[in-house]
């Protein structure tokens, strides 16, 4: 017994021992365990947060991200206008010693690029643009596909013949947006046309009106747009109440409620999705300068003006009674074919893509060839109105 109490006095000396270690780091010389991995990313608007368009659907996309990854901290500046991203960027990065920032508007470009030279330790992340370096990548949640669904929903039920844009600036991702928008409504309806007013504002809800109550004015009874501001929804539903009948499509952020008599449909972004793939391989240290262009396929472009629904119910009945002639479908209602087109587009470009030609200018030049489908390149570049679009693009 005496031995056997030996051993268990010794084992408990160990134990304890190792006890005592344990809490002093593991290894007798009081090392402490490291701290865990956190990452600080900063964004870039270039509206405010409340605008319930393009700035609004990204800080929706930020606070996503911050729910749901617990070694993250975000911040945000709102309203940049986009001669002043530099300074702003350099405030993150100096300030805030943000970790990566990411710069969510086209004019913030080459600032951007800038950036990176300057601060070469730190990750840099711009929308929409097509510059890059080592440290900075582009990334874009790309709406196009959307953009022809609200056409065709456009030139179906369009009594007038002439359907209505509001264009912020004409940068290539506005105008493309505005070709495919254009595309799909001949698709559904050869014999209108598009017309195109231009605020040079991304943000203006004044301007926005006043361009879509003149397109109105000129006869057009369906508006699309780009603007970060519900406003130009907000006019067909006041002709609509009025008992003219004014078709929208909401813009990037879900925008029906604005305009429910008058909203169809739109186009509505999941840039949350981007984020979380963005910030979890600077985490885990496989981030690299790929360009990442998300379409409906990767789930990051969406149908609708509703969280709710890709169509607003009010209008089904009457896209139903609308049929449409297509190459590849037969004869299907215009309802139908939207939906259609619209799971086509989920699986792919090489499924269904809106730019496949032949399709021309509106001065009679061809620029994507029969069959051919528009590279990413040429879209991403692209300068020109297609051809049942009236006017030129602002140079």
């Amino acid at each position: 017994m005496r031995a056997t109490n030996k051993v268990l006095a010794v084992l408990v000396v160990l134990l304890l021992a190792a006890a005592v270690l344990a809490v002093a780091g593991g290894n007798g010389e009081g090392d402490t365990e490291p701290e865990a991995k956190t990452i600080k990313a900063g964004f870039i608007y270039v509206g405010p947060v409340g605008d319930y368009g393009w700035s609004h659907a990204h800080d929706v996309g930020r606070k996503y991200v911050e729910d749901r990854l617990d070694w993250l901290e975000t911040v945000y500046v709102e309203s940049v206008p986009e001669g002043d991203a530099s300074r702003i960027i350099d405030r993150l990065v100096v300030e805030e010693n943000c970790d990566v920032v990411f710069t969510t508007s086209f004019g913030y470009m080459d600032d951007t690029v800038a950036a990176g030279a300057k601060h070469p330790e730190q990750l840099f992340m711009h929308c929409s643009g097509f510059k890059n370096a080592d440290n900075v990548g582009t990334y874009f949640a790309e709406l196009y596909q959307m953009y022809y669904l609200n056409g065709l929903m456009a030139g179906a039920l369009t009594k007038s013949g002439k359907i209505g844009y509001v264009g912020a600036f004409p940068t290539p991702e506005v105008v493309r947006h505005i070709d495919a928008y254009a595309l799909g409504v001949k698709a559904a309806n050869p014999a209108a046309r598009v017309h195109v007013r231009w605020i040079f504002s991304w943000y203006d809800p004044a301007k926005a009106r006043e361009a879509a109550e003149a397109l109105v004015a000129d006869g057009v009874d369906c508006l699309a747009f780009t603007e970060d501001s519900p406003a130009v929804i907000e006019v067909g539903q006041e002709h609509t109440e009025k008992g003219e009948t004014v078709y929208s499509f909401s813009h990037y952020s879900p925008m029906e409620a604005f305009g429910p008599d008058s909203a169809v449909s739109g186009q509505l972004v999941d840039w949350g999705i981007m984020y979380e793939r963005i910030l979890n391989d600077i985490y885990n240290g496989t981030w690299s300068k790929e360009d990442l262009w998300w379409l409906a396929k990767e789930k990051a472009a969406m149908l609708g003006g509703s969280l709710d629904h890709e169509i607003n119910p009010k209008f089904v009945d009457g896209l139903k009674a609308v049929s449409i002639d297509t190459p590849d479908l037969g004869t299907l209602s215009a309802y139908d074919l939207v939906m259609k087109r619209y799971e086509q587009m989920k699986q792919g470009r090489d499924t269904f893509d809106p730019f496949v030609g032949p399709i021309s200018d509106n001065k009679g030049q061809v620029r994507i060839a029969d069959g051919a489908m528009g590279s990413k390149g040429e879209l991403l570049s692209i300068d020109y109105y297609v051809d049942n679009i009236v006017g030129d693009v602002p140079k």
